[in-house]
Parts: C-alpha cells; sequence; structure tokens
C-alpha cells in the first residue's frame, strides 16, 4: 500500500515537472522583440534606403541581416497618432487618438498587454507622447511630453526623476539594463523610443562637428513654388526660408529673430557646464562668420539648410550608434539567435523637398516610415519586401510572431507572411486620414495611396490631388483634371470609398 503511495506520489512530481519543463520549453521559444522606435527619421537619412546624404552602418545592418520593407507607411503622419497606432494595431479614429494634444485611453486594447498574457516581461523606454502612463508593461521610464535631449527628465512609476547625459544614450543605457537582467527562460518584449532626430535637432557632445568639413547636396524641389496642385500646399507653415527660428531651429544666439527664446535658454540650462562650452566653441565661430556674410535670398536659404540636415544629420548619428550598441550587447549576451529586432520611426520628415521641414502631409517623405527587421531563421537575410504595408502592421505581427491570439478588432495585417518564399494575397492600397488642421498650415485631409497612384482630398478647399508616382515621383503636379487620368482618377476613387467603408470612417466626401 505505501508503495502504491510513493508511486502515485511520484509520478504526480513527474507529471508537474514534465508541465514546468513544457512551459519552460515554450516560454524559451518564444522570440525576444527590441523594437527600436525614433521621432522623425526619414528614409532619405537611411543608407540602407539609398541615402545620398549620410551613412548608418548599424541601421544596415540589421537590414543587410534581415528584411527592409520599401513601401511601409504610416496612418497619420504626427508623433502621438502614429504612435497610438503601433500599439492598438488600428487607425486613428478607432483608437480615438487623431491629434498629438489628445489623451491616448489606456484601458483600450493594446498588443503589449497581450504579451504579457502570454508570458512576455515587456518594457518602454523614451518617447511616449500620448498623455497618460503606459499599460501594459512591467517597466518603464518615459519623457513627459516630447522630453528634452540633454538631461532628461523621465516619469516612472515613482515619479520623475532627471538623469544627467544626452538623451538618446540615456535611453540606450536603459534599455541596455534592462537587456542585461532578462532570464533565458522568459521572452521579453522591449520598446526603446528615442527623442532623435525630432525638432530642434540638438547634437549630442559627440557630434557637434560632424560634418563640419561637407557640403550635403540639396534636394532638386529646395525652391518648390506649389504650382500644379492643390492650393492649401502653398499655405505651408513649414518652410526652412520662412518659418524656422534662427535661434531655435538654427542655434544662431543673439540673432534679432529670438522667436522661441525661452525655450530654447531653458534647453541649454539643461547642460553641464563642460557640454555648454562644447556647444558654444562648435557654433561660435560658425554662427560669427554668418553673421558677416550677410546672406541674402536663395543664398540665405541654402546656409539654412545646410544648417539644419546638418544639426538633423548629427541627430541620426547618434541613434545610429545607439542601435549598434544594443546589438553588440544582444549579441555579447548570446540573445541574437532568438530575438525579433527592428528599426522604425513614427514617420518620415522633409529634409527641404518641396523647401520643406516637419512632417503632417500625405506626400512621399513624411508618408513613409522605415522598417527594418532581422529575425535568424525566420527572415532570410537581404530580404526585400516591396508589399504596401503600415504602423496598424506591427501590432498583429508581434502578437503572431509571440504566439498569441490577434484580436478581431485589429485592423492591421500581420506581416508574418511576407516572409515566406509565395507571395500571399496582400492589399492593394493603403488608407492615410490626417486630422490635426493647423499645425505648421497643413490641413486635415484624406487619401489613398496604391502601387503607382496616390489621390488625396483637401474638405477645407474641396480639392483633389492625384499623384501618378510613376510619372513624376517628386509629386509636382496633380492629375486629377486631366483627361487622360479620368478612368485612373474614378478607380482611386472608388478605392478610397472601399477603404473607409472597410475601415470604419465616417468621413464622407
Amino acid at each position: 500500500m505505501k508503495m502504491r503511495k510513493h508511486k502515485v506520489r511520484d509520478l504526480r512530481w513527474l507529471f508537474v515537472c514534465g508541465l514546468i519543463l513544457q512551459s519552460a520549453n515554450l516560454h524559451a521559444a518564444k522570440p525576444n522583440v527590441i523594437f527600436i522606435f525614433s521621432d522623425d527619421h526619414a528614409t532619405q537619412a537611411i543608407s540602407a534606403y539609398g541615402s545620398k546624404i549620410n551613412h548608418t552602418p548599424n541601421i544596415d545592418r540589421i537590414a543587410e541581416e534581415g528584411a527592409l520593407f520599401q513601401a511601409n507607411f504610416c496612418t497619420n503622419s504626427i508623433c502621438g497618432p502614429s504612435r497610438a497606432s503601433i500599439l492598438t494595431g488600428k487607425h486613428s479614429h478607432k483608437n480615438g487618438f487623431k491629434s498629438n494634444g489628445n489623451r491616448f485611453d489606456p484601458n483600450q486594447m493594446t498588443f503589449p498587454k497581450l504579451l504579457q498574457k502570454v508570458g512576455y516581461r515587456t518594457a518602454v523606454f523614451g518617447k511616449w507622447h500620448l498623455g497618460t502612463n503606459p499599460m501594459g508593461f512591467d517597466q518603464w521610464m518615459v519623457y513627459p511630453g516630447q522630453g528634452s535631449y540633454y538631461r532628461p527628465d523621465y516619469l516612472t512609476p515613482e515619479g520623475r526623476k532627471a538623469i544627467p547625459g544626452y538623451s538618446v544614450e540615456v535611453t540606450t543605457d536603459l534599455a541596455l539594463d534592462f537587456i542585461s537582467k532578462q532570464k533565458k527562460d522568459k521572452p521579453f518584449f522591449l520598446m526603446c523610443q528615442y527623442k532623435a532626430p525630432h525638432r530642434n535637432w540638438m547634437p549630442g557632445p559627440k557630434y557637434l562637428t560632424k560634418y563640419d568639413d561637407v557640403s550635403i547636396p540639396e534636394p532638386d524641389t529646395l525652391f518648390d513654388d506649389y504650382s500644379q496642385r492643390a492650393s492649401v500646399l502653398g499655405k505651408h507653415k513649414m518652410g526652412i526660408d520662412a518659418h524656422m527660428s534662427f535661434f531655435y531651429d538654427l542655434k544662431v544666439e543673439g540673432h534679432e529673430d529670438k522667436r522661441y527664446a525661452k525655450i530654447m535658454y531653458s534647453f541649454l540650462g539643461r547642460m553641464s557646464k563642460e557640454q555648454r562650452h562644447a556647444w558654444n566653441a562648435a557654433y561660435g565661430l560658425k554662427n560669427e562668420a554668418f553673421r558677416k556674410s550677410n546672406l541674402q535670398g536663395k543664398e540665405l536659404v541654402r546656409w539654412k539648410y545646410q544648417r539644419y540636415v546638418k544639426d538633423y544629420l548629427r541627430c541620426v548619428a547618434a541613434v545610429d550608434d545607439g542601435v549598434g550598441r544594443i546589438l553588440a550587447s544582444l549579441d555579447k549576451l548570446g540573445l541574437s539567435e532568438n530575438s525579433i529586432v527592428i528599426y522604425s520611426s513614427d514617420q518620415g520628415f522633409y529634409l527641404g523637398e518641396h523647401g520643406w521641414y516637419d512632417k503632417r502631409w500625405i506626400y512621399e517623405e513624411s508618408l513613409k516610415m522605415p522598417l527594418v527587421m532581422r529575425w535568424p531563421g525566420k527572415i532570410q537575410a537581404g530580404t526585400k519586401i516591396e508589399k504596401l504595408t503600415q504602423n496598424i502592421d506591427f501590432a498583429p505581427f508581434f502578437l503572431e510572431a509571440a504566439g498569441a491570439e490577434v484580436p478581431e478588432e485589429i485592423q492591421g495585417m500581420s506581416l508574418m507572411p511576407l516572409f515566406k518564399k509565395k507571395a500571399p494575397p496582400w492589399r492593394e492600397a493603403i488608407y492615410y486620414h490626417y486630422y490635426e488642421a493647423g499645425g505648421h498650415g497643413v490641413p486635415a485631409h484624406f487619401g489613398v495611396r496604391d502601387e503607382r497612384y496616390k489621390l488625396v482630398y483637401f474638405p477645407r478647399s474641396k480639392e483633389w490631388n492625384l499623384v501618378d508616382l510613376k510619372k513624376d515621383p517628386q509629386e509636382m503636379q496633380s492629375f486629377h483634371d486631366d483627361p487622360a487620368y479620368k478612368e485612373t482618377l474614378d478607380q482611386m476613387r472608388a478605392k478610397l470609398g472601399d477603404l473607409q467603408k472597410k475601415y470604419g470612417v465616417e468621413t464622407s466626401l
């Protein structure tokens, strides 16, 4: 009798041990996910995308060892709304976050919450910009609002704290500390979210003189006159020529244009004495030479472009170095083989194209998001994805990769099938809707883009734009009133209506 009891106990113990081992193996099989996300990083400033103005070796490494998405787009080209779409897998009108200044509803479904339910430890560090504290994360430290480049503040569950240093490096440090403390028997999801290269493009101490000895090539459309397209384009307030502040944007301290001076001095006040000294040394002589030059007209615009784009690229260089540190850490810790590494940005940005800086428009430079991804054993090195993808596709991909169920309310499509040899059925067009009317003079607009054409509607002026990306890749002309494009116009209107119906958009034409 006693032997039977012992045998029963032994069998129960073996069964329990088997369940424990099975659970451990299940967790071990789940990939870690490291999602590195910057702010306003244009694809034209990434060498993997063919940049003619800079080199990004670490971001390129992800693309070379995995996949580069050549047609990845946002749903709404503005910081907070893009982030909300990523978290929920839904368009702005469905997740409730249409414009910067809205407050994200943290109680709604987000993919980090669902990852937690299937055994993931989750964390987010850096820019959040959603108006409410993160939910669905075991660990978080996020900037209040846009955050600061120097000695950044972080909101934490224990309260606000400032950390000395440069924001890109500090956020990378936080991410690396989190990675180093993870146990290999439990998968993790990490969001490392940089402020850079967001306005006002303040380079870190290591990068202040980078590009001093070169002239950055100007875009062909730097002096766009906005003719042959909707009238609203010419009413923008995001021009390098007329709308950049000499002090806040271009770092010319003491210039008669003192817009945003109070804000800029508060940013400079966050620097240590050594950092401020390096800053003054980097900009002082260059600014003195600029004042003496008394530039006017197009030559002044060209000077502004060089100052702007070099500072922007200096911030990009810091981001790329941060990516390199994360990749090196994964290699050192033996985590690379079972980790998905992704680099993306909330939207693109204008680097002088059409004379602009900033984003918001449906036109390619701000509509297009960088997306490179590495997953050893799952994604073949050097893969190029040409299908039309969007930021609403990230959430279902993360969930499928983790073995979690994808809720029906998610509007995106998992990227997983795109890594198979045989091309799957896929979307023919993407829908875009910008709501934040007034910001930088960009009116609300919505539209549809397929592989060749783009149709845009501006409700304020009741104007249409039809772009032929094959014939006019720089989007300098609208063909909406060209009789030769009538059939195309009708087809694109039908696609727009179909997508609005599919996604439950209330806007009517």
